[in-house]
């Protein structure tokens, strides 16, 4: 499912985009001693240390996101001229790399380390082209989203230093969403904006968030920001870290934020998306229809992937893919007892929402038993873990209904990473305003994926690592990061007491092939011409899933160009991987140390983590000959 982890979101909202290269390496003229390769490399390392340092001063959101309180009243720059700034920034740092570190006398890992500080240069020049592609408000969490939920769940309140920053940043935020209105607007002078649908729901969600006191004073309840700052205010009374008085202060403060920075940011947020919504086609069209859509679909599979499969390859992979795992669907439904054909047991499945079987009540009461039984399966996984990783997370895993201002029908589920030290856990978010669109059959493979062994395990891990530099720790890439989730939800099937009964099982497939659709879909909208009608029919003629879960997907799609390729791409990718691990180690494979090796590194391009899973066969095979011996 779609989910934000804190570096992907603001990359793609400052268009600090990821699109490769291939780093021209020095040559020297003498081969490198031990000694030479350990001191280059720790030079390296302590070079990389300072650069992303530098780099992360222009975040205060991801500073906060890795528990640091440094700039903690700010909000990150979100302007072009900002990001204009920070890729010169970064095209600079990587011609001061090459020329001053000997490539060939690093060690694997810190050309691993070198090879990608310049591909993440690279990628956001090229990305740099195509900022304006991106949309800057649609439903799928962009920044008039985030920040609210940024502001309530991920700044830290310990004391009245702390609350007074949520003042600054409530101000800052106002701030940046005008910069993000900008940038929307200069894209829609280029003739570049989002489809109908989402003015429409971003607008409602902008609403949402200045309905209430303080911005009204008709007896309705308080909005989203002012009720939880009152509430955190209340708390640091209550344990005496300030006095009443201050908390008055503070709120008045805070008051004052929201009405003259807060309110009017949103405010112009709705403005634009209703002044300018008529500009809109009224049906939507994917990124095909575009100012020189096509290039910048193929630049969006580029980074999506990391490779250079075409919209024509990617879409004939998921017609072979959605028919191979048709016919292992064909065998769940025999297994069932279901008379009938597949497109009949898919109807039977959507049409069972008043079987507490399929579907838990659309009362609170179900809403709960869906986070406690989500959480009951993540925490089989967790006593399985030691049999197939030699790393395990020191982070938490929580699962948590999706706030009220931001969740919408039929909506995917996602995941907000925890900090590196494990004092914030990770956070499953799901949205269950409508429990029809949320079947039972998808519950289990769906909290494998977003928690464990999927994004929580890679993502924790990949923040916990010692001995790289803590750019790789942050680094995202969508075809390593949602393939291994979904290579997850296939792993979860080796593992005891999981998908017991044939309709979890049925939703694995489900989920498998959904993301199969996804690439028939995603390039059919954005490189075929398909309409969101052709899209939604064929997801429905191949998937057992909710009608208002297929439109809902659909629209993501449009919204978020070829994001949706990157799952099925990056787990064939690691299943190949590791069967040629398989193949080559014979008796002397071991799945704990290819998982560790999978992850020990942290996200990496296809191209480059296959180059770690050869050198991780080659080690391997040295070590078990020396064992020989």
């Amino acid at each position: 499912m779609y989910k934000i982890k804190t570096h992907a979101l603001l990359l793609v909202l400052l268009s600090f985009a990821l699109i490769g290269c291939d780093p021209k390496t020095p040559t020297p003229e003498t081969a490198a001693t031990d000694t030479s390769v350990e001191s280059e490399s720790d030079r390296l390392n302590a070079w990389l240390e300072e650069r992303y340092e530098e780099e992360l001063m222009n975040s205060p959101i991801t500073l906060t996101f890795l528990g640091r309180k440094e700039l903690n009243d700010k909000i990150d720059d979100v302007s072009e001229a900002a990001e204009d700034e920070q890729l010169a920034w970064k095209l600079d740092s990587v011609a001061t790399m090459k020329s001053t570190f000997d490539y060939q006398a690093l060690s694997d890992t810190a050309k691993l380390s070198y090879d990608l500080w310049a591909y993440q240069a690279r990628e956001a020049e090229s990305a740099h082209k195509w900022r304006r592609h991106q949309y800057m408000f649609h439903q799928m969490d962009t920044l008039h989203a985030f920040l609210p939920t940024f502001l309530m769940s991920f700044h830290v309140v310990e004391n009245k230093d702390d609350l007074a920053a949520y003042v600054s940043r409530i101000s800052e935020s106002g701030r940046a969403i005008n910069q993000i209105t900008e940038r929307a607007k200069l894209a829609a002078e280029d003739g570049i904006r989002a489809p109908r649908f989402a003015y429409e729901i971003v607008s409602q969600q902008a609403q949402d968030l200045i309905t209430g006191a303080p911005f009204s004073d008709d007896g309705e309840a308080d909005s989203p920001i002012w009720a939880d700052f009152n509430g955190k205010a209340a708390t640091l009374v209550e344990d005496a870290s300030m006095t009443q008085d201050e908390a008055d202060a503070l709120m008045e403060s805070a008051k004052q934020a929201l009405l003259n920075d807060f309110g009017p940011a949103y405010t112009g947020v709705i403005d634009f998306l209703a002044g300018d919504i008529a500009n809109t086609s009224e049906e939507a069209q994917g990124v095909h229809a575009l100012p020189d859509g096509e290039n910048a679909y193929k630049a969006m599979l580029w980074s999506n992937t990391t490779t250079d499969l075409t919209a024509d390859e990617i879409h004939q992979i998921g017609l072979d893919e959605v028919a191979r795992i048709r016919a292992e669907m064909e065998v769940l439904k025999e297994k069932s007892g279901f008379e009938g054909d597949l497109l009949a047991f898919f109807n039977f499945l959507r049409d069972s929402k008043d079987n507490e079987k399929f579907y838990f009540p659309n009362t609170d009461e179900g809403r709960q038993g869906y986070i406690d039984e989500a959480t009951a399966d993540i925490a089989n996984i967790k006593t399985q873990l030691g049999d197939f990783f030699g790393i395990l997370p020191k982070a938490d895993l929580v699962v948590k209904r999706v706030e009220p201002f931001r969740e919408q029908d039929g909506a995917p589920q996602h995941y907000f990473s925890g900090t590196p030290d494990g004092s914030r856990p990770g956070i499953y978010y799901a949205h269950l305003s409508d429990m029809s669109a949320m079947p039972k059959r998808e519950l289990e493979v769906i909290a494998y994926h977003e928690g464990l062994p999927g994004h929580h395990m890679q993502i924790s891990i990949a923040q916990e690592l010692d001995g790289v530099p803590e750019f790789r720790k942050q680094a995202g890439y969508n075809v390593y990061a949602e393939g291994w989730a979904l290579y997850s939800e296939k792993l979860a099937t080796e593992m005891p007491g999981t998908f017991q009964d044939v309709y979890s099982d049925f939703g694995r497939l489900g989920s498998e092939i959904w993301r199969a659709i996804r690439l028939v879909v995603d390039t059919g909208l954005h490189h075929k011409g398909w309409s969101q009608q052709d899209a939604v029919d064929f997801f429905s003629a191949n998937a057992a899933a909710p009608l208002p879960q297929v439109e809902a997907e659909v629209r993501r799609y449009l919204v978020i160009p070829g994001q949706a390729t990157g799952y099925k791409i990056g787990m064939i990718d690691i299943q190949r991987m590791r069967k040629v691990a398989e193949e080559a180690l014979g008796d002397n494979f071991d799945i704990r140390t290819f998982h560790d090796a999978i992850l020990d590194g942290g996200a990496l391009p296809m191209e480059m983590l296959d180059r770690k899973i050869t050198q991780y066969i080659q080690d391997s095979k040295t070590a078990a000959a020396a064992a020989a011996e």
